[in-house]
């Protein structure tokens, strides 16, 4: 994907991005900096499919935020006051959103080295106050009860409802965008892959496009569908844990169980294509590692026996009444704020919002074969489970078609030692949860001087919180489960 890179004056990019995103088909893909000399603004264009960056040079360490007038932009502007220094004035709701209390005043991690900015605020963190008669705070975490990973959530309660809910993340920040652009680009996906390990195929296939990308590669038509093979294998396992979660949060103990034993068998599938049942070391730079073709016959048949199992056990789960009853008009995100705040994947799809990168962007045999987008229009509970329910079935049917449409050829095409020098690489995949971005800027040399990863959890948890507000404290988990968000792939 060739890339037009525009020069555009900090003071005139507001006005010119509500004009964008003013347009059918415009997309905020990400708000960034190389090194904190200005500011990088990745437009998507889904008609075309095609993308444009803006770039604006800093002479100081503010701007004026975009949030208020686009609010999709809020938690991306306080990522790059965290990591570049760059101050929006004016932000609303302006707390650090990755480096906490221990961090170092003055520590901007992807600034240029010895690049001293003003101190621009202070690392004390303040959740917002409800006042009134019968207000009441329930704090949780950032440890929990249960074996998941750490994430404070901040609830103002009136008696048993939710009034506003807080989340604060950066917990498991480990500096992984810093440490990609140190290293070769030949180890990178080792990296990539760990970042978010729930989504390992989706991230190394978008580190493998954004690299081939700079320079123009062309990779096997097999490796193609092997990698698109891949993701769709990790979408099924993924959608079939979540909705096994789900059922467990209403009690339907027999359903997740079900369900847990059939996710087992999706990741067997994910074993006979990889060799692993993470889908790791797999997809590379250039194509894949290996080419499974004596596992393809035996694949093709687990497939159609998963999906088989599947269907009566969806069935039964989404047609119970107990389930309908704790599910339906619970955790409701508008089809308004699903697209101010920039929703993405299933809880976008569940708000009536008519995006799959899929559909779109480059990447395994996509755009050119496709499955069908999975709509709904309430924002629930409920929705949010049977986008996932109906992705299922497509996904085991694309599943098919790949297997019977499989190319010969290799699997593989050669990388050259260097990247192109002053080139950009951008990688877009639909993961299981939504829009996945991985933008890279080399130097003079062909190096990673900049690698920027945007998961589709930055997307969504505001969604998370809205949807929170006006339900039952008892009906969090249930909210929580829906949207299954990604601690670490938030806390890069």
């Amino acid at each position: 994907m060739n890339i037009d890179i525009i020069p555009i004056e900090a003071e005139l990019r507001q006005d010119a991005l509500l004009s964008w995103l003013n347009q059918p088909g415009k997309r905020l893909g990400l708000i960034t900096s190389n090194d904190g000399g200005q500011i990088v603004t990745l437009l998507l264009d889904t008609a075309d499919s095609a993308a444009t960056i803006w770039e604006s040079q800093m002479s100081d360490c503010k701007y004026s935020s975009l949030t208020p007038r686009i609010t999709q932009a809020h938690w991306m502007e306080r990522t790059m006051w965290d990591m570049f220094g760059l101050e929006p004035t004016h932000h609303p709701r302006l707390k650090h959103n990755l480096l906490h209390e221990p961090y170092e005043e003055k520590f901007y991690p992807l600034r240029k080295e010895n690049d001293v900015v003003a101190r621009s605020g202070h690392r004390q963190y303040h959740s917002l106050k409800v006042k009134g008669d019968g207000i009441y705070e329930i704090p949780v975490g950032p440890i929990h009860a249960g074996i998941i990973e750490p994430g404070h959530f901040h609830f103002s309660c009136v008696g048993e409802i939710i009034f506003n809910l807080e989340i604060r993340l950066g917990y498991v920040h480990r500096g992984i965008e810093k440490k990609l652009s140190e290293m070769n680009w030949q180890k990178q996906r080792f990296l990539v892959e760990a970042a978010a390990s729930d989504s390992a195929a989706a991230y190394a296939l978008a580190h493998a496009v954004a690299l081939e990308s700079c320079i123009d590669l062309v990779v096997p038509e097999k490796a193609q569908h092997l990698r698109s093979l891949a993701l769709e294998i990790e979408r099924v396992a993924m959608h079939i844990g979540d909705l096994a979660g789900l059922a467990a949060d209403v009690g339907f103990l027999a359903i997740s169980s079900s369900l847990g034993r059939l996710r087992g068998a999706s990741l067997g599938l994910a074993d006979l294509v990889s060799g692993n049942r993470f889908l790791k070391g797999f997809i590379c730079p250039g194509g894949v590692i290996q080419d499974p073709d004596g596992n393809l016959s035996k694949l093709k048949a687990k497939a159609k026996n998963l999906q088989k199992e599947l269907e009566p056990v969806v069935r039964y789960f989404l047609t119970n009444q107990v389930v309908l009853d704790r599910m339906e008009n619970i955790g409701k995100v508008s089809e308004r704020l699903a697209k101010d705040f920039g929703l993405v994947g299933v809880a976008g799809r569940a708000s009536n919002q008519m995006y799959d990168v899929r559909h779109h962007f480059s990447a395994g045999v996509y755009p050119l074969l496709k499955p069908a987008i999975v709509l709904e229009k309430e924002g629930d509970v409920f929705c949010r489970a049977k986008v996932r329910a109906n992705e299922l079935v497509d996904s085991l049917a694309f599943i098919d078609m790949l297997l019977e449409t499989m190319p010969c050829g290799s699997h593989s095409t050669n990388m050259p030692d260097a990247l192109r020098a002053n080139a950009v690489g951008l990688g877009i995949v639909e993961a299981h949860r939504g829009e996945l971005i991985h933008l890279v800027f080399t130097d003079e040399q062909g190096n990673c001087k900049r690698y920027a990863i945007k998961d589709p959890s930055v997307n969504n948890w505001t969604g998370l919180a809205i949807a929170a507000r006006n339900n039952l404290v008892s009906d969090f988990p249930l909210c929580n489960k829906s949207f299954s968000l990604s601690y670490s792939g938030h806390d890069l």
